[in-house]
């Protein structure tokens, strides 16, 4: 498959004009021009880039890619040596982060919420990127926490809210502590996310609604799988998920 090919319906498929990020979205660093094997990850680490090379990959397909906003510019330590092996080894490198939270099919939080056996009936806060929706049953929250627990293979952080029954869910994945208040005026007994701050502890004992952080990496290793396995059905390519392991 031709990289532009890959780069123009991914651009198309996931709408990234729609969105006004902190990165670069699309074609990251060009590498050869014919893909037939895509490793996809979360990130584009050093640890990544050096099993897609021993893979022997053509594309690595991340949602952490490079160039964020306000960062150091210089090609200097670390970046250099990412670059370096991407570089050398002629890897194409797509890095998709927005867009790919957003997505309704392929997306984090819709991935997210499938792995959960969630059934989505709404979107809150800044681009509609939190989700809400149900489990086919009530839970009480330490039900839940098992279940995520059980699903994402991590042990989640649980703030109590007021005890209430867990009908109606909240959930962003990644960074998304600050969509805690929009998760709370939307309604929700409970708001799941990756990370949690300092303030996020008060909120959740203020408000009532409770609040679990199962881990930024944890909660968004399905998007890029699931975008991957899409573009190997549809293309024709090889597709391998490499995960490399991180507690946050």
């Amino acid at each position: 498959m031709d990289r532009k090919e890959i780069e123009l319906y991914l651009n198309g498929l996931l709408e990234v004009d729609r969105f006004r990020d902190y990165c670069p979205n699309g074609l990251q660093v060009e590498g050869r021009q014919h893909v037939a094997h895509l490793v996809t990850g979360v990130t584009a680490s050093l640890a990544l880039l050096e099993a897609a090379v021993d893979a022997q990959a053509d594309a690595v397909l991340v949602h952490h890619g490079y160039f964020w906003k306000n960062e150091d510019a210089r090609i200097v330590g670390q970046k250099q040596r990412r670059l370096q092996t991407l570089l050398c080894h002629d890897l194409n490198l797509f890095a998709y982060h927005l867009p790919l939270d957003a997505h309704p099919e392929f997306g984090n939080n819709a991935s997210l919420g499938q792995r959960l056996g969630l059934t989505a009936d709404g979107r809150f806060g800044e681009g509609e990127l939190g989700w809400t929706g149900r489990l086919p049953v009530d839970m009480k929250l330490p039900e839940l926490a098992a279940h995520v627990q059980a699903i994402l293979q991590r042990v989640p952080l649980v703030i109590e809210g007021d005890g209430r029954t867990v009908r109606r869910i909240g959930w962003c994945t990644g960074g998304a502590q600050g969509y805690f208040e929009a998760a709370v005026a939307a309604g929700v007994d409970v708001f799941v996310s990756g990370e949690i701050s300092e303030q996020t502890t008060h909120l959740a004992r203020e408000s009532g609604v409770a609040y679990i952080a199962a881990g930024h990496h944890a909660t968004e290793r399905y998007g890029v799988q699931a975008l991957g396995g899409h573009l190997a059905q549809r293309f024709g390519l090889r597709h391998t998920f490499i995960d490399i392991p991180n507690p946050v």
